[in-house]
């Protein structure tokens, strides 16, 4: 059975496979993106803060992943606990490190303009930094998400969910007729996939940025 063959055979159960993978990493960006904002805000105003802000997360991102899976799984079990958990430890630095990084590259004057005329802290904020600041916590966002795509096929270690289970179904059968189908499709699915939500990404930052600031 050629590869596209095998394609045809298993569509449904690849489809459903790649569902679940983009899902998983869809919800974990989104857990990861409000924890990573809220450190950035919490300690860009900080060297130190900052610093062992990013350092924490720069520590966590030079685990390996099969050894995070690993450890989790005798605390929270096998299955979607130790993938989410996983995959949102690792989405953290660039999310952190841009947030800081944006936030601090905001213009003073522009924040002093916005207390000069009565805003409050939480207001300027929400209304002058955060806004301003959104273009490279989008592009953190973004690498982030392509690091997970890649990492979330480890999930299949812990019973996890998404395409990793036909790499490792393939891996584990090497030498049988379709165990380099399966590798392949797991793969290239994954492959598509990252490029799907970079392309969502690219349309958010159009629809999100003014020209003034992208430019």
């Amino acid at each position: 059975m050629n590869f596209w063959e095998y394609l045809g055979n298993r569509h449904q159960q690849l489809l459903a496979d790649a569902f679940q993978h983009a899902s998983a990493v869809f919800q974990c960006m989104v857990v990861a993106t409000l924890i990573g904002v809220l450190i950035g805000i919490l300690t860009y105003r900080s060297e130190w803060a900052g610093n062992l802000a990013t350092t924490a997360a720069s520590g966590i991102l030079t685990i390996p992943s099969l050894a995070m899976i690993g450890l989790l799984i005798p605390v929270v079990g096998l299955g979607v606990a130790p993938t989410v958990i996983a995959l949102v430890l690792y989405g953290l630095l660039p999310i952190v490190r841009n947030s800081i990084v944006g936030l601090r590259g905001v213009d003073p004057t522009l924040v002093d303009a916005a207390r000069g005329i009565g805003m409050s802290r939480t207001t300027r904020l929400l209304k002058v930094e955060l806004p301003l600041a959104w273009p490279p916590i989008l592009t953190g966002i973004r690498v982030a998400t392509q690091m997970l795509m890649g990492i979330a096929a480890i999930a299949a270690y812990a019973s996890g969910p998404g395409l990793g289970n036909e790499i490792f179904r393939g891996i584990s059968s090497l030498g049988s007729r379709n165990a380099l189908n399966q590798v392949l499709a797991g793969t290239l699915g994954i492959v598509v996939l990252a490029l799907i939500f970079d392309a969502v990404y690219v349309l958010v930052g159009r629809l999100t940025i003014p020209r003034g600031i992208r430019a």
